[in-house]
């Protein structure tokens, strides 16, 4: 889909040259990126943009300045999208704890569609770190669009709802929407809003937004106003004072309080940003550090219970000691791990191995329908056992064969049950769905043990849309381990590698907080608390009946094996919003384990909590809810309604998109091995292009016959009358190739312009 989607817009910059400007600019498409060269995904979006869509490229034209233009034979299948032209942008960003709140305005001009005909516009909003739509509205002249989540059992909204083609994710994090219908020269202004998580590393918090546009988005004309804005505000919770560390955009401190500061930027410009925009800050606090913050639930609340979210930092001190690890690798080599994926998968694993301390034992088990064994038990991670271990790793790690799980992690736990004096580890990557993962997750819950001993934690690592991610997220939370993803294979190694670290510094396990057995109808998201890593601050929320005491203290132990306690401040979130900070983490834990329960009223919950909150979720749709002032005057008879409300409905249109969740895995693609990004790179074969080509050209000669009468033709056709079929067909097909029109386009202009 990504390279479909670059392709597209390759042939809608080309299209582009039929635009012709006057003397004071033509527009011709840059250089493509260097990225073009190598890949093609050159084109896809990195910042916020708008595309028309183009089927019929003769729409193609200056709309203030209708020019001559040849005629063009055939239309673009699949469509072409021309970038268009931006006109203003504005980036608003709160950050809280770990999550920022992105919100972007910004208008853009249908400048290349004739104004007598409309095309489709398509959003393409890419997001950064585990980013999450939340909403996107648009208005234009005389109508308005807005997104809106319905639940999955709606029936009544899905029936009356128009089921859109196009849109979706075209990677894990870059969301599409298409606006139907919109008037060449019209203005569309728009507002975006996600959600995204604020890296930590180094005892730095970064914020990293996708704000890179491109020269062919500058408007035409030299007196054209490009006014850009950015707005930052942080608010820690704490209360600790922070410290700006980097800013990629000339910002300006604006406001400073204990815990909070906010910085603004807005000016003219001579061309949009170039960079993406990044921004980084400290917290001034060496030492390991908690708050607790509450909320009350709102009138509309479907839950009426309280809010909480309780924030564990580990501080700056870099010295600080870590565990000594146990950690069993587990790692699948079935067929659909074959090439570029296992050989980052085996990179990435040889990496995390050189990392080990020696005082630090491992193992590594390769499996598919088999399990391959580096050792029958853990070793100490000497300079030896690690280059043996490497050497192994090159020698064993071919693709091939099933998935079988619980043989390896069964085997894993068995080799971790004697730890002591460190934090046994499972560190599992997998690619694939099997059918016992509800037994799976009954064996490990039978393994782990509660009281001072310290379970082998499980590290989840899901690579692709094909495994089941709550399933690898349940059996986090069971062992009080940490799950990640790479929904795009291409990020594969340094995603596993960020697991890997997080894994391999912690410096509190064990951690429990007394308040919950105080407290009446408690509710604590993940039910089981993961360890705290250096490598980021852990989060905890739920809902409650009853009172915090005024002091509340968490209990962990640490890496002498000590025990410990962190005194936390109580404190109402004013300007914090916790129900959304804590939205999207909720939702998630919640579906695995309506997943695993089975339990339909956990599912609703999940859709009553989307629905109140915007993020999506496996049991809720998006909706674009069309709103159009021209035609609900006319349905009303143009008569001004003062007490009378319109019809229900009266110049609405709603329009259903795809599926926006993860799913629950495909046992299918597993157990036919199909690699993970197949569906990305699969290029149409022979039929697919035959088809294609010659769909325009034939398809008023196809409606007039019927399937079966063409059946019957086809049976007594020869040899040499079907071989001049195929080739007339193939030469009609022709016409229509978007590549040669767009020549004869390209050279029609040049010789307009000279």
């Amino acid at each position: 889909m990504a390279e479909d989607f670059s392709r597209a817009v390759d042939d809608g910059l080309k299209l582009a040259k039929r635009i012709y400007f006057g003397k004071d600019r033509a527009v011709a498409p840059p250089k493509p990126p260097m990225s073009m060269e190598k890949s093609p995904k050159g084109y896809l979006p990195t910042a916020p943009m708008v595309y028309a869509v183009i089927f019929n490229p003769g729409i193609v034209d200056n709309p203030d300045m209708p020019s001559y233009q040849p005629y063009v034979h055939g239309g673009c299948d699949p469509p072409a999208l021309i970038p268009l032209q931006m006109n203003g942008i504005e980036l608003e960003a709160d950050c809280y704890l770990d999550t920022a709140f992105i919100r972007v305005n910004g208008s853009w001009r249908v400048h290349c569609v004739m104004s007598s005909r409309a095309c489709d516009c398509r959003i393409a909003i890419p997001m950064g770190e585990q980013g999450s739509i939340l909403g996107v509205e648009v208005s234009v002249r005389r109508k308005s669009y807005s997104t809106q989540l319905v639940a999955l059992e709606d029936n009544n909204a899905k029936e009356n709802a128009i089921r859109a083609e196009d849109g979706g994710f075209l990677t894990p994090n870059i969301f599409t929407l298409n606006i139907p219908e919109i008037d060449g020269g019209s203005i569309l202004s728009i507002q975006i809003s996600w959600s995204q998580k604020i890296l930590r590393h180094n005892g730095e918090f970064s914020l990293n937004v996708p704000f890179t546009f491109p020269d062919f988005v500058v408007p035409a004309g030299k007196r054209m106003s490009k006014r850009e804005k950015i707005q930052v505000n942080v608010n820690e919770g704490t209360g600790s004072e922070l410290v700006c560390k980097t800013i990629s955009h000339p910002l300006k401190q604006v406001r400073r309080h204990a815990g909070s500061m906010g910085f603004s930027y807005d000016s003219e410009v001579l061309s949009w940003s170039k960079t993406d925009f990044n921004f980084s800050y400290a917290v001034a606090s060496g030492h390991m550090n908690g708050c607790v913050l509450l909320e009350s639930a709102s009138v509309d609340d479907f839950d009426q219970r309280e809010m909480f979210s309780i924030c564990l930092s580990p501080g700056n001190l870099q010295s600080r000691e870590v565990f000594r690890k146990d950690i069993v690798f587990v790692i699948d080599i079935s067929g659909s791990m074959r090439g570029k994926l296992l050989d980052d998968t085996k990179d990435a694993l040889s990496t995390a191995v050189s990392k080990l301390d020696q005082n630090d034992s491992f193992n590594i088990i390769a499996f598919n329908g088999e399990s391959y064994l580096f050792s029958k038990s853990v070793e100490l991670a000497t300079k030896g056992a690690v280059e043996r271990a490497i050497e192994w790793i090159n020698m064993n790690f071919v693709a091939g064969g099933s998935t079988d799980i619980l043989s390896p992690l069964s085997m894993a736990i068995e080799m971790l049950s004697g730890a002591q004096n460190s934090v046994p580890i499972i560190f599992l990557v997998t690619d694939g769905t099997v059918e016992d993962e509800r037994q799976i997750c009954d064996m490990v819950k039978k393994h782990m043990i509660n009281g001072e001993t310290i379970c082998p934690r499980l590290y989840t690592f899901g690579i692709g849309p094909y495994c089941n991610h709550y399933f690898l997220r349940m059996l986090a939370m069971i062992s009080r381990g940490q799950y990640d993803a790479a929904l795009d294979v291409d990020v594969v190694g340094p995603r596993m590698l960020k697991l890997y670290d997080k894994a391999s510094s912690l410096i509190l396990a064990n951690i429990t907080i007394d308040v919950f057995d105080d407290l009446d109808d408690v509710e604590v998201y993940p039910f089981h608390i993961p360890d705290l890593s250096s490598e980021g601050p852990l989060i905890i929320s739920g809902r409650y009946k009853g009172n915090f005491a005024e002091t509340l203290k968490a209990k962990g132990v640490l890496a002498d094996l000590s025990n410990f306690e962190i005194e936390m401040k109580i404190q109402n979130a004013k300007d914090i919003p916790i129900h959304r900070i804590s939205a999207r983490e909720q939702i998630e834990y919640l579906t695995a384990q309506a997943w695993l329960s089975q339990n339909k009223q956990i599912e609703q919950k999940v859709a009553h909590l989307s629905l109140q909150t915007g993020f999506i979720s496996e049991y809720t749709r998006m909706t674009i809810r069309e709103n159009d002032m021209l035609k609900k005057a006319k349905e009303s008879g143009g008569r001004k309604e003062k007490k009378s409300h319109p019809k229900k409905g009266a110049g609405q249109r709603v329009i259903l998109l795809q599926n926006l969740g993860i799913g629950f895995g495909n046992l299918t693609a597993t157990a036919e091995n199909i690699c993970p990004g197949s569906e990305d790179t699969k290029l149409p074969d022979a039929a697919e292009v035959f088809v294609r080509a010659a769909t325009n050209c034939c398809s008023s000669l196809c409606n007039d016959c019927c399937c079966m009468c063409c059946i019957h033709v086809c049976s007594r056709m020869n040899n040499q009358l079907a071989t001049a079929l195929t080739q007339l067909c193939i030469g009609l097909g022709c016409f229509s190739c978007l590549s040669c029109c767009s020549d004869a386009c390209c050279s029609a202009c040049a010789g307009q312009d000279e």
